[in-house]
């Protein structure tokens, strides 16, 4: 018996020149994080410098989608860029506070909030 698989969802928002919303639903864990990864990787091609990740719609995250946030972090913070998640269910919030990442990206309510932090 098979098991099913949440696939992996992500919708992209150009918000303005520098910035972009990503919106995530599924399970991000290592047989979906590649899908978020080009994304990314997409987004920082094209000159973003903020990114917006709405993970609302993410019920299970493992060290694979940790392991992405931080990177693209890694690779915009010192161009004056940053990463921002928004919405983290309460399973995620709580992964992402034990790990420690929820000490380095700021957890935020809504893309406004991460907008007015990028703009500061």
């Amino acid at each position: 018996m098979s098991v099913a698989h949440n696939p992996l969802s992500v919708d992209v928002e150009v918000l303005r020149e520098d910035a972009v919303l990503l919106r995530v639903e599924g399970d991000l864990d290592s047989a979906t994080a590649t899908e978020l990864q080009h994304h990314l990787a997409n987004q920082l091609h094209h000159g973003r410098r903020h990114f917006l990740l709405d993970i609302a719609g993410v019920p299970f995250m493992d060290s694979s989608g940790m392991n992405i946030i931080l990177r693209v972090y890694q690779e915009v913070r010192d161009g004056g860029g940053g990463v921002y998640v928004i919405s983290p269910t309460r399973a995620v919030r709580r992964i992402l506070d034990l790990t420690g990442v929820s000490l380095t990206v700021p957890m935020v309510a809504d893309a406004d909030e991460a907008l007015a932090l990028a703009a500061g």
